[in-house]
């Protein structure tokens, strides 16, 4: 949702009531009347209500050919929007829409218009600034999430260009033909996929060109950085000697970089067995299980970040989606684990609560027509070199610290030639019951998805018994929680293991090296060996 589709449907109104010669007051009332039936029509979401303020007022600066004047008018659609709803000031959605209209407004129509007097024809001077102005005042708030600043997002948007208006415009009439004429919503509807087909298409197929982002700093200081660097490049592109060296520089850059990204290894790295995807707060482990094959273990809080840690990978099946226990830290991205992707089978604890969280899985798993199982101590799986128990809990803890927690499945993988011990959120009284039942040994691995994010409640003993050489730690940055504990990463730094976060290093990978050591790879960073 953005305020380009309001623009186009308030647009349309604005055709036809002027087209009737009415009136500006009776404009304004219509046009109104237009902008409040759609965003009913899409549901009065944050982002639908955002979208449509930044898009009307885009759509007033532009139709009354004074963009400068439209630029108040946003300063204070802004200061409105932060005073009904304060959460705004901190959400990104709202930071790229506001970014998205002010380069709309005071970058596009001076790069149009410098185009056109160069010799482009006017449609296509429009098509190349509106999209490049877009990008340039968004790019400090894409590289700060993301640690990348894209160069094919320009292009992409220039082959999508045609396809937008079609697809909001029959999508629209569709839902308004429905009650009163379904085989005209219907046919509205069948000549409204194909441009949206098309959105897909042009979104799969940039989102894999090979070195099409550039790494970047991320967070705040990558942010300001790439902030001041475009600041002056706008302003030092005035002069002509500038421009041409600026282009130079960047042509040269690319054309030096892109064979170095092509040919080196990238991300996944080779031989990876395991990887602790950076979903924030939360959990979602990837056991390799051949190629574009994978076990996936819980799937972080919301789905799109495990959606892009499988897509990194190049999972396209995943042989078996587990649940540990049914928290939202754990179950809350799982129709990202499903989005593109044939699951196989569920298998979760046979506990059931929190109820909601069993509840999403199941209606997920139901949709999807894949099996979902409740497995126990003893179950086993194997598949593409991989092998899979279950080892715990052996019977429901009741009264603990957090039963979910404590009945998470406890499961021990085996893959070429490593064992990895995933203990979901277990805390203190599973671990101890795993000993009392199994004894040390059955725990020991050479890879540990640490319990809990890393919480203090962690048993010694079980930390001693499990002795891995590599420890991974998923947790989310400046979380409430505390975790990780300090005193527990110190012990398992002092028993040996290498102790990696995904809150500060992104994706972990655990890789058999050549010579049949473990080495622990960080997304973006070279290999360090693990010892053994």
């Amino acid at each position: 949702m953005s305020g380009a589709n309001v623009a186009i449907i308030l647009g349309v109104v604005l055709f036809a009531v002027r087209a009737a010669r009415a009136g500006p007051g009776l404009t304004a009332v219509v046009c109104a009347a237009g902008l409040v039936g759609f965003v009913i029509l899409a549901r009065p979401s944050p982002s639908v209500v955002r979208a449509a303020a930044m898009g009307a007022i885009g759509l007033v600066g532009l139709a009354a050919g004074r963009p400068r004047a439209a630029v108040p008018a946003l300063a204070a659609g802004v200061a409105v929007l932060i005073v009904v709803d304060p959460e705004l000031a901190g959400d990104v959605g709202f930071a790229l829409s506001v970014l998205a209209t002010g380069g709309l407004l005071l970058l596009a129509p001076v790069w149009r218009d410098a185009l056109v007097r160069r010799g482009w024809p006017a449609p296509a001077a429009e098509a190349l600034a509106v999209p490049a102005a877009a990008q340039v005042a968004c790019g400090p708030v894409v590289a700060a999430i993301s640690g990348s600043v894209s160069v094919v997002a320009v292009p992409a948007n220039l082959l999508v260009v045609p396809a937008i208006a079609p697809a909001t415009l029959l999508g629209v009439s569709a839902a308004v033909l429905s009650p009163v004429w379904p085989a005209a919503a219907e046919f509205a509807a069948w000549a409204g996929q194909w441009p949206a087909r098309w959105l897909v298409v042009v979104a799969t197929y940039g989102a894999r060109v090979p070195a099409g982002a550039v790494p970047w700093p991320g967070g705040v200081a990558g942010a300001l950085l790439l902030a001041a660097l475009t600041v002056a490049l706008l302003f030092a592109a005035r002069r002509p000697v500038v421009r041409r060296l600026v282009a130079v520089v960047a042509a040269g850059t690319v054309l030096g970089a892109l064979p170095v990204r092509l040919l080196a290894g990238g991300w996944p790295p080779a031989r990876w067995i395991v990887v602790t995807c950076a979903v924030g707060q939360g959990d979602a482990v990837v056991l390799r299980a051949g190629p574009g094959r994978a076990v996936v273990i819980d799937a972080g809080p919301e789905p799109r970040a495990v959606d892009q840690c499988l897509r990194r990978l190049g999972v396209r099946r995943v042989l078996l989606f587990v649940v540990s226990h049914f928290h939202v830290d754990h179950i809350g991205g799982v129709a990202g684990v499903f989005r593109g992707r044939e699951v196989a089978g569920v298998i979760t604890p046979p506990w059931p609560e929190p109820p909601g969280g069993r509840a999403a899985v199941a209606a997920r798993a139901v949709a999807a027509r894949v099996p979902m199982v409740a497995a126990g101590p003893g179950w086993t799986y194997a598949a593409g070199g991989l092998v899979l128990t279950v080892i715990g809990p052996f019977e429901p803890l009741h009264g603990t610290n957090s039963d979910p927690n404590n009945n998470s499945l406890v499961v021990r993988a085996r893959v070429a030639g490593r064992t990895v011990l995933l203990p979901g959120d277990a805390e203190t009284e599973e671990q101890q019951e795993l000993l009392d039942h199994l004894g040390p040994h059955a725990v020991r691995a050479d890879v540990l998805k640490v319990a809990h994010h890393g919480s203090a409640y962690q048993l010694p003993e079980f930390v001693d018994a499990v002795d891995p050489a590599v420890a991974l730690v998923s947790v989310g940055r400046d979380n409430d929680y505390g975790h990780p504990n300090a005193s527990l990463l110190a012990r398992l730094g002092r028993g040996g293991a290498r102790v990696l976060r995904t809150d500060e290093r992104g994706d972990l990978a655990a890789v058999v090296t050549g010579g049949g050591g473990l080495a622990v790879v960080a997304r973006g960073d070279p290999p360090s060996s693990a010892g053994r």
